[in-house]
């Protein structure tokens, strides 16, 4: 019989290449969703608000496991209201489902928990690993309360694995096809001073890590998410330059990052702040990368 995985938050641009990745491996799936849809391939997509309890809470009774990707993207001019929304899409969904698991009869084996690495702030030349503390900022506040709502303390009878997830590299969605269409308009140049660090994770390998935390039954508590080799903003756009044979692009200067980002729809801060992050934790399980390093990732994604 097959395993069974519900996945809260499952339509966005990771849950889109997990759903595929799990159905080709014979997992029976089903999705939480605020829009469900019918589908023809056999994944059952169930209505909730990621607020309150309804129906959708006995899906997770007799799951095998539970995949949390629930939260709005942080791409975008980080207002007040931004904000708010942003901390209440991944603290709410997080708490509600730890407490239908709580509530489960049967709950499932276990529930992967995303987060995300910038839990440790803008680190600079610093480099971070599972034990290092908590940064300073928006997105390391939103991250230590995101992580704080999953009390894995309170599930006994559910091992909760969190993956703090760097930038993802995927061909349909994420920052990369942005960054892409920038650089084919000889726009992809170094931003600031391109001396902060973007820790990176090819889509392919985030999906075997997800997969590798729901069959590891020693994988528990926090693992960064990221690639072996981070790389400042300089290396990642010269990389990304040379597998879409753009040689040269001019540099942004900060002001002008902080200029232009809000026009379009993004944040400075995220353009401009970095993490440098090492998976030390999937060292120690032994996890081999199949994209550890950043060109061979670009041209595989882009070509």
């Amino acid at each position: 019989m097959s395993q069974r995985i519900v996945i809260a938050g499952g339509s966005g641009f990771i849950g889109r290449s997990l759903t595929a990745e799990l159905l080709a491996k014979h997992f029976a799936v089903t999705i939480l969703t605020r829009t469900p849809r019918l589908r023809a391939d056999g994944v059952l997509e169930i209505a909730w608000d990621g607020k309150t309890f309804g129906d959708w809470a006995n899906t997770l009774d007799g799951a095998d496991a539970v995949i949390n990707l629930a939260g709005r993207s942080i791409n975008c001019v980080h207002s007040a209201a931004n904000r708010r929304h942003i901390l209440e899409s991944r603290v709410d969904p997080t708490r509600v489902l730890a407490a239908a698991i709580r509530r489960a009869t049967r709950p499932p084996k276990v529930l992967v928990q995303a987060s995300a690495i910038g839990f440790y702030g803008n680190t600079g030349d610093t480099a971070c690993d599972e034990s290092s503390p908590a940064g300073q900022g928006f997105l390391a506040e939103n991250c230590r309360a995101w992580e704080a709502a999953l009390d894995a303390e309170s599930l006994p009878a559910t091992r909760c694995v969190i993956l703090r997830f760097g930038v993802v590299l995927g061909r349909d969605g994420g920052a990369l096809p942005a960054l892409a269409r920038l650089t084919k308009l000889f726009l992809g140049g170094v931003a600031g001073n391109g001396r902060q660090f973007i820790s990176w994770i090819h889509q392919a390998d985030l999906n075997r890590i997800i997969l590798a935390a729901l069959e590891n039954e020693s994988w528990r508590g926090v693992f960064n998410t990221v690639a072996p080799q981070p790389v400042t903003n300089a290396e990642f756009m010269r990389a990304l330059r040379r597998a879409l044979r753009r040689p040269w692009s001019p540099p942004a200067p900060a002001f002008a990052v902080r200029l232009l980002a809000p026009l379009l729809g993004t944040d400075a801060s995220l353009v401009l702040d970095g993490q440098r992050v090492l998976p030390q934790r999937l060292a120690e399980q032994g996890f081999q990368f199949q994209f550890p390093e950043l060109r061979g990732s670009l041209e595989q994604i882009l070509r």
